[in-house]
């Protein structure tokens, strides 16, 4: 079987298992084992299983139910509620008022929970009932929000960057300290847009002054105490050579066990329920993964990966013209993937593209995630879309409209990323030098 038969064959077998409604990761295990079998004389069963277990046993995965788990204690907390209580002061001089509440608090949010759907969720609760109640824009609210949650999956720890950096073998400490300054930059990008808007449109805003509870600026800045605590308590730690990134979860877990019952929002009910809820999301992730690596083996043994890449090479793209056209492979296939499905779908046929291009592979993972972010806001399987829908009730075309143009800042900052790679890099390169 030639090598474009068997490409044409492989995407069939995924996609139409997909369309089926298969999990993804059994469409995956079916894909490489149509792989496998194109080649007879491989020995399918073993590798199969072997792949599996591996990826199933990575130490780097350790750290992904830790930092689900501590999510999903804050989820049940008081956390938000102090987070919109602390920020809102410090925010109402600035031009869009309370809407930079959504923003900060959901970088804030992210750099705790490591999932943009739960930072959606979690700041969205609050947010969206206050600002609808002082009468804010409807549309730069639910865009605002739509657009920041994206933050939880760029600023660490975030969840996307362990599974993709367990799926290329590259460091998870210096992938998380790789985001840092391009989540900065994003939730700038995306305050400045709404300062803007506000400023041309001042009806966006309500024309009264935010009505706030009496409290000075020292102590609403206690309330987010603890979640500061919580950020320097995981990335301190990491950073600070004194625990690894899957120890430095454990130590997250704590203090957020630590927080919720000093804010009295730990009942016996709710970690269940948070323990249960992580459990399910993280045998989740690791079955996928599982199925990934399956995939990879397979195409490894097909020679499928190579070929392609020569295949693209001999078109003489240059290493922006690949970038552009990855780009757009990825909007599209996040209008039907979730961010994670997208990344392991993929790994095993784009990395030797990658590395025939010359991208640096922590760099990319930054790039990467932030095409997963756009996805995240398109539709029809935008996940943050839904989140929003399930808290507002709105058509989830309206809601894509109202979140475009923080879309297009994500684009924008896929271009920024692209001319300025030591946005990515600086941090990393600084931070482990000789290491």
């Amino acid at each position: 079987m030639d090598m474009f038969t068997l490409s044409v064959l492989l995407v069939a077998v995924l996609f139409g298992a997909l369309a089926l409604g298969l999990w993804v990761a059994l469409a995956l295990t079916l894909t490489a084992l149509a792989a496998l079998l194109a080649r007879p004389s491989l020995p399918d069963a073993q590798i199969l299983a072997t792949s599996f277990w591996s990826a199933s046993t990575s130490w780097d995965l350790t750290a992904l139910p830790m930092f689900i788990w501590m999510g999903e204690i804050l989820f049940r907390s008081r956390l938000s509620d102090d987070l919109f209580a602390g920020l809102a002061p410090l925010m109402r001089r600035l031009p869009g008022r309370l809407v930079h509440v959504n923003i900060v608090g959901c970088a804030i949010f992210a750099a705790i929970s490591g999932s943009s759907a739960a930072t959606t969720q979690t700041i969205g609760k609050i947010s969206l009932p206050e600002l609808k109640k002082r009468g804010y824009d409807e549309t730069i609210a639910i865009g605002s929000l739509a657009g920041s949650g994206t933050l939880g999956l760029l600023i660490p720890p975030s969840i996307i960057l362990i599974v993709y950096g367990a799926a290329v073998e590259q460091s998870i400490s210096r992938l998380f300290i790789a985001g840092v300054l391009p989540g900065i930059v994003l939730a700038l990008l995306f305050m400045g847009y709404v300062a803007l808007a506000a400023t041309l449109k001042p009806s966006l805003m309500p024309q009264n002054a935010d009505v706030l509870a009496r409290e000075s600026k020292l102590k609403a800045a206690m309330r987010i105490a603890p979640a500061v605590l919580l950020i320097l308590g995981v990335i301190g730690s990491i950073y600070g050579g004194i625990a690894s990134p899957t120890e430095a979860a454990v130590i997250g877990v704590v203090i957020a066990l630590a927080i919720a019952r000093a804010q009295g929002g730990l009942s016996f009910a709710a970690f269940k329920d948070g323990l249960m809820a992580a459990t399910r999301v993280s045998a989740m992730i690791t079955v996928i993964l599982a199925g990934a690596a399956l995939v990879t083996t397979a195409m490894g043994f097909t020679g499928l990966p190579r070929e392609l890449a020569s295949w693209i090479g001999s078109l003489g793209l240059s290493p922006y013209a690949l970038l552009f056209a990855l780009t757009l492979f990825f909007m599209v296939l996040g209008c039907f993937l979730d961010g994670i499905s997208m990344v392991v779908l993929t790994t095993s046929v784009i990395m030797p593209l990658v590395n025939q291009a010359g991208f640096d592979l922590v760099w990319f993972g930054i790039y990467l995630v932030i095409v997963v972010e756009m996805a995240q806001i398109t539709p029809p399987v935008g996940f943050n879309l839904f989140v929003i829908q399930g808290l507002t009730g709105q058509d989830i075309f309206r809601i894509a409209k109202a979140t475009a143009p923080f879309f297009g800042l994500l684009a924008l900052m896929v271009v920024l990323l692209a001319l300025f790679p030591d946005l990515a890099l600086f941090l990393p390169r600084t931070m482990f030098a000789g290491g």
